[in-house]
């Protein structure tokens, strides 16, 4: 797997879990507090990971300024996405016993959130990869790519991409498929049932590999990130839990299970944390779960405060999307745009700032509008069509109300 592909794949899905409903099929947010908020961050980090990967050549061996470095662990937002979602996901069915409502009705609402704005974004990227700057070295996207992805089928079958980010969408939507199962585990055998059930089999995996170090292809990803997305499932059994597990001290036990794999990936060096990602990212994941279990028992409480503010809850509101879109603009700016104004390197990385990172954040607010939060607010297309018809009929009433007094209409 080149460099370039596998820190393409750098996020996975921000897509927030549906709300709950009431008896009367209402949908009703139980949302908690804090998590969209570390949606959203995670989002931006990935658009200025890929600022910084496409500015600067030789990842992991970057020409960029060693300050910069900062950026580079991209491929750590693919973890942290996961456990964030496995959490979030596990949330409901942590309330009812562990049970997802069924099967077929969690799998229909999964591909009713995700399978729309993707289906958007993916012709957006198909015309842009066509028409301005592929996005893959194999070429522009052919037409078995766009079977491919159009199926969600990229972590299965190989093709050229037209995103390079869209890789984590189909091994999120393998997870989802699991999902029903890791909750029978779960209830049926426990925690630690579970987390045995989806980390063993990898650990073996990497211990019987050349140099106990896999080198990971194109796709085929999503038996090895399974485990972190397991970790969130089991960290949500938190947000049940008794008073006296709620209020210990989640955060620091996130800082104390960090240290050993930040010292390591410090004393080792930045390259080395990189080529090693299939164990960093399993030793990685405890300390996420801990973090966002801290967040979501409401401690340490300056930075959910922060963290529930109105910008970083609109950002995670439509963090989905920007990682949808987000990437063939970045693209744009540095291949087509910057080449014809400024100098390769931290010119072409500060022009990409300035205008990459706003546009796509515009650009993914604009496109959530229209090709996610409908999606997102109801249920189905008949909920769909009622509620456009419930705000002409309402604009309509308003256009019929007579005037105050005094006033006249213009003709």
């Amino acid at each position: 797997m080149d460099a370039s592909r596998a820190a393409d794949g750098a996020v996975a899905l921000a897509v927030p879990p549906e709300p709950e409903e009431k008896a009367t099929g209402a949908p009703v947010r139980r949302q908690v507090p804090g998590l969209d908020g570390l949606r959203g961050l995670t989002a931006l980090y990935v658009v200025l990971f890929h600022c910084w990967l496409y500015t600067f050549r030789g990842y992991p061996n970057s020409t960029a300024p060693a300050w910069l470095d900062v950026l580079m662990f991209g491929r750590l937002a693919v973890v942290f996405f996961l456990v964030l979602s496995g959490f979030s996901l596990a949330i409901s069915p942590a309330r009812h016993g562990w049970r997802s409502g069924g099967v077929a009705e969690f799998l229909r609402r999964r591909a009713w959130r995700i399978l729309p704005p993707y289906w958007a974004a993916l012709a957006m990227s198909l015309v842009i990869s066509w028409a301005l700057v592929p996005a893959s070295h194999f070429g522009p996207p052919t037409g078995a790519s766009i079977l491919v992805y159009g199926l969600v089928a990229q972590d299965v079958v190989h093709a050229p991409t037209p995103n390079g980010a869209f890789w984590s969408i189909a091994v999120e939507a393998e997870l989802y498929v699991l999902f029903p199962l890791l909750l029978l585990v779960r209830r049926r055998f426990g925690a630690v049932a579970l987390a045995a059930c989806a980390t063993l089999p990898v650990i073996a995996l990497g211990l019987t590999a050349a140099h106990a170090n896999p080198v990971e292809g194109d796709n085929r990803l999503a038996v090895h990130l399974a485990p972190v997305f397991v970790a969130g499932v089991i960290g949500a059994g938190v947000v049940v839990a008794s008073d006296r597990v709620r209020r210990l001290p989640w955060a620091w036990f996130a800082l104390l299970a960090a240290a050993p794999v930040v010292l390591l990936g410090f004393r080792r060096g930045a390259v080395w944390t990189v080529q090693h990602y299939f164990w960093v990212d399993l030793a990685v994941a405890p300390a996420m779960t801990m973090l966002v279990a801290a967040v979501a028992t409401g401690r340490p409480g300056a930075l959910v405060r922060l963290l529930s503010t109105r910008p970083f809850r609109a950002l995670g509101d439509f963090s989905y999307s920007l990682y949808l879109i987000h990437l063939p603009l970045v693209m744009v700016v540095i291949r087509r745009v910057a080449p014809r104004v400024v100098a390769p390197g931290m010119p072409t990385f500060c022009l990409t700032l300035a205008l990459a990172l706003p546009a796509s954040v515009l650009g993914a607010w604009l496109f959530s509008r229209v090709f996610e939060m409908p999606f997102k607010r109801n249920r189905s297309w008949k909920s769909m069509i009622a509620a456009g018809r419930s705000r002409r009929g309402g604009r309509d009433a308003r256009d019929g109300a007579p005037l105050p007094e005094g006033r006249h209409a213009e003709h």
